[in-house]
């Protein structure tokens, strides 16, 4: 795509619509005493990940989608992300459909993942010159990039050139983020992005999430655990449960949705377990 075609479709598109999405996964019981066909097969459970999703985000926005575990959050990235496609609907990418033009829709996305994987021998310096070549990026310029990125979220300078397995995970993630914004993609995927960071850590990496979305005109869409996180990036927000949306609106509108009590403000955590029926559980302390 040319570059003025490009400019042609971030002006004239949404960032991202997805209509009526379905997404089902087959999963064979291995249990003891399970039963099987008649063959000696397993039998297979057909679990709906993803039913009937609805979602329109506009460009330079920052999306955000919570809810529990194994509601589908992460299944809904992925699908985005071109990794899966839907068994029913639509999912478009500044007009491009992930299905039909996979390879359009992956030259304007990135996506950071809670479990982004790494050459652990290598250094971050290493594994993100190996990510700039894979986007075609000029060496000197991509380098100079990096080391800026770096140091925006936080990263010593000594540790650039020190094998990835000697780094904290929440280093490690810092890495990730690097890598994603790294190649300044117009609709960032971030997936648990801030997982495992320290609070300091996590302002560092939510104030480069603005300044890219201000600076670069960039979409975002988020999944989180951080309720905090999500009311202070998010200018709209899905609740996702059982794979459906319960409620979508900004900020604002959910805690709406809930009378305050006692005359304490009404934050997302109230809103989340109205809901959804579930206490708020982080994602670490479920593993």
């Amino acid at each position: 795509m040319t570059t003025q075609g490009l400019e042609r479709v971030i002006a004239g598109e949404r960032a991202l619509e997805v209509e009526q999405v379905r997404k089902v996964f087959v999963r064979r019981d291995r249990k003891k005493g399970e039963k099987r066909t008649r063959f000696g097969r397993r039998k297979k459970e057909h679990v709906t990940a993803l039913e009937g999703i609805d979602l329109r985000v506009s460009r330079g926005k920052v999306f955000g989608v919570l809810g529990p575990n194994g509601s589908g959050k992460s299944t809904l990235i992925r699908l985005v992300s071109t990794l899966l496609l839907p068994d029913a609907g639509a999912i478009r990418v500044f007009g491009h459909d992930i299905a039909k033009d996979p390879f359009a829709v992956k030259r304007m996305i990135n996506r950071v993942s809670v479990d982004a994987a790494f050459f652990k021998k290598f250094s971050p310096i290493e594994n993100l010159m190996y990510a700039a070549r894979l986007y075609g990026l000029e060496a000197k310029q991509a380098r100079a990039k990096m080391r800026e990125i770096m140091k925006r979220l936080g990263l010593e300078e000594e540790s650039f050139d020190q094998p990835m397995e000697h780094m904290s995970r929440g280093m490690q993630q810092k890495v990730a983020v690097a890598r994603g914004f790294l190649t300044s993609p117009i609709l960032l995927l971030l997936d648990e992005p801030t997982t495992g960071l320290d609070p300091h850590s996590k302002r560092d990496v939510q104030g480069f999430v603005r300044e890219i979305r201000e600076t670069h005109d960039a979409t975002v869409l988020l999944t989180t655990h951080d309720m905090e996180e999500a009311d202070r990036l998010c200018h709209q927000i899905a609740i996702i449960d059982r794979g459906r949306i319960v409620a979508l609106d900004t900020p604002e509108g959910l805690k709406a949705l809930v009378p305050s009590e006692d005359g304490a403000a009404t934050t997302l955590e109230d809103v989340f377990i109205k809901l959804t029926g579930h206490e708020f559980e982080d994602e670490e302390a479920s593993k």
